[in-house]
């Protein structure tokens, strides 16, 4: 039993002798780790937080595009931009005020919206589709270089065929029928067969042309 004892007690100045070493060690990695935690908790709660507001301007947005209320669409899309300009809520709130201003003739508010789209969002396909969008403002604008180079652009190949579509509307525009006329095929060629609105669109677009 003494033996025990005697173990023990050695056992116990051996931790002593350890803690007085390292403990301040171990209790300074105990709480970088804690305070990591509630840095990345409180992290993830900011970004819930910052998603769920963007998500209620949006909504806000939204609503008002369908009411045709400009004041609030402009109020709502310009908070979106100036508060969470690099989230996609911001990318897709412009994208939908920029059809609103296309729909109501104002080009100069829709190119503006859709600009921004361009320059400022991480998303490949909203980029993309912001373009294309761009190019048909332009082309109302009978800016049709400036529409040229923004399909010029490189793009998804989901968006082949629509770009190919709006590169021959643009340079019909410009009267270079030989032009519109491949663009127009190409379109053909690089859309879903099952795209039969389209498709046909694109088709009498060609046959108008002779083919």
């Amino acid at each position: 039993m003494k033996d025990l004892d005697l173990e023990e007690q050695e056992q116990l100045a051996e931790l002593k002798a350890w803690w007085k070493q390292y403990g301040s060690l171990v209790m300074t990695a105990i709480l970088i780790a804690a305070l990591a935690f509630s840095g990345w908790q409180g992290w993830r709660y900011w970004q819930f937080s910052q998603s769920a507001e963007a998500s209620d301007l949006y909504e806000s947005l939204s609503r008002a595009v369908q009411e045709g209320d400009a004041k609030s669409v402009r109020d709502a899309n310009g908070a979106l931009l100036e508060r969470f300009g690099g989230t996609r809520y911001a990318a897709l709130g412009a994208l939908l005020a920029g059809k609103y201003y296309f729909d109501r003739g104002d080009l100069k508010a829709a190119r503006a919206q859709l600009e921004s789209v361009v320059e400022r969002s991480d998303s490949t396909e909203l980029k993309d589709l912001a373009r294309l969008r761009l190019a048909n403002v332009l082309l109302d604008e009978k800016a049709y270089d400036e529409a040229l180079k923004q399909l010029d652009a490189a793009h998804g190949a989901a968006f082949d065929a629509q770009f190919a579509a709006t590169r021959g509307d643009v340079l019909l525009a410009k009267n270079q029928r030989d032009e519109a006329k491949s663009a127009y095929r190409l379109a053909l060629e690089k859309s879903d067969p099952r795209s039969g609105a389209f498709r046909e669109s694109i088709t009498m677009r060609l046959d108008a042309l002779g083919g």
